[in-house]
């Protein structure tokens, strides 16, 4: 049987296989934050182990830090001891980290791609859901728990059970205003949260292989949100124009040789996958959610379904969902007072996410009566985004930037949305209490966000474009 990419990949890490049981995978990459891996690192102090193979470790923190004053003394107690902790485990062990103020400190999600950390035919773990985000790079990633983590550091091997595989087929061309996140809403909203569940998909088709490394980025970070194990694109030239030059990337004849082993990273003509899906790209428009994950997607110029389309064994969280948003069964959204904006996270704090915000607001003003946060994933963005003048765009346009970090998507730190207000947030959970206690989250692309920003409502933005 012809091989799928994730086949090939899967394959070619195999340590041991027992029989009846997991396989036994060695790992490329681990990336550590703050969050899930000071229980790892006190495991292995109590065992008297070293890191069995520290240069393929690499530490950051993200998750718990502040969005402001980054120079100071993080004011929070957890928080504080969370960053100092990372920090001198990271020094105990000898492993490469980049903490606060570091110049490329900021989401590992979005570090590890724009510097070259991430390379196609990697097997990535970390103690984050979201590390399916590198799979946009051609590579094996997924979200380890906090014992696996310690499994990692101390044989660069992890066992795991292997998955089953998907393709997802997007199919033609998109139209105006649909974004990389758009594509991703709509699948999830076919698919459900748990239509994925036990599979690894991997991503193809003509809109596929439209979308920029940031857009597959996107797209991936949000494979965890219906399910599945992770998600991948097989690299092209896309991909090999964006890693070139970077700095943790091959080079020289090293990079010869890398770039003639990731060029055979594709599924076979004639490959079988466990399951195969097909969408149609013209049927995708600007996405919004109105419930409480991220399958409830709808496109923002329609209306709320109402609960006898809804299948009787969903029904009653669905009704449940609507009450907790204030929204009603049948109803539209468009032109509903949004009180918070939150532009970052790992789903869509990268430059082309900043861009794409700045293209709507450009010559426009903040709505009075909103919030907005606006979040690089990174410092690097934070200086692109400096260097492509778009500082001066957004501050023209009432707008002001953070500083680095996960900030408002998990309600970790003090960017927190209060209770009952709504948020447009380009993050990749709308759970309750996801952004704060009580808050109320409607996920969309930048663009949605952008337009919901100047105007103060929710917003077709292909009416500003």
């Amino acid at each position: 049987m012809a091989n799928t990419l994730f086949d090939k990949k899967w394959d070619a890490h195999i340590v041991t296989e027992v029989t009846d049981g997991p396989t036994q995978l060695y790992i490329d990459r681990l990336y550590c934050h703050e969050v899930t891996s000071p229980q790892a690192f006190s495991g292995m102090r109590e065992r008297g182990l070293k890191c069995f193979r520290p240069e393929k470790i690499f530490c950051m923190p993200d998750h718990n830090t502040p969005t402001h004053d980054q120079d100071k003394e993080i004011e929070d107690p957890i928080s504080r001891t969370q960053v100092n902790t990372l920090a001198k485990n990271a020094a105990h062990f000898g492993l490469a980290h980049f903490g606060m103020m570091h110049k490329k400190n900021g989401i590992i999600h979005v570090v590890g791609p724009e510097n070259g950390l991430t390379l196609p035919g990697m097997t990535i773990v970390c103690g984050d859901s979201h590390t399916s985000t590198h799979g946009a790079m051609g590579a094996v990633a997924f979200g380890i728990g906090t014992s696996e983590v310690e499994m990692v550091l101390a044989s660069q091997c992890i066992l795991q059970s292997r998955p089953k595989t998907m393709r997802i087929s997007v199919n033609g061309k998109t139209g105006k205003g649909v974004t990389a996140k758009d594509i991703a809403l709509y699948i999830i909203s076919q698919m459900t949260t748990g239509g994925a569940t036990g599979y690894f998909v991997e991503y193809s088709g003509e809109a596929i292989r439209a979308l920029s490394m940031e857009g597959r980025l996107t797209l991936c970070n949000l494979s965890i949100e219906m399910g599945a194990r992770g998600g991948m694109i097989a690299p092209d030239e896309k991909t090999f124009e964006y890693i070139k030059g970077l700095e943790y990337a091959p080079k020289g004849e090293a990079w010869e040789q890398a770039l003639s082993y990731w060029k055979t990273l594709k599924s076979e003509n004639n490959a079988v996958f466990d399951k195969e899906i097909t969408f149609r790209a013209e049927d995708i428009e600007p996405m919004i959610t109105y419930g409480t994950n991220p399958g409830m997607g709808m496109t923002i110029s329609g209306q709320i379904p109402v609960a006898t389309d809804i299948p009787e064994a969903g029904r009653i969280s669905f009704i449940k969902s609507l009450e907790y948003m204030g929204f009603k069964e049948g109803e539209s959204i468009s032109g509903k007072k949004i009180d918070y904006i939150f532009l970052g996270s790992c789903t869509n704090g990268r430059i082309e996410d900043f861009r794409a915000f700045a293209s709507i607001v450009k010559g426009k003003k903040k709505a009075p009566d909103i919030t907005a946060w606006l979040v690089p994933g990174s410092w690097k963005v934070d200086r692109q985004i400096r260097e492509e003048g778009l500082d001066k765009i957004l501050k023209d346009a009432g707008f002001e930037l953070r500083q680095q970090g996960c900030s408002a998507c998990l309600a970790m730190n003090d960017d927190k949305v209060p209770a009952g207000k709504y948020a447009v947030s380009t993050s990749n959970r709308n759970f309750e209490g996801r952004q704060g206690p009580g808050a109320r989250t409607l996920l969309a692309s930048p663009l949605v966000a952008a337009a919901a920003a100047v105007t103060g409502v929710v917003t077709d933005p292909r009416t500003l474009l």
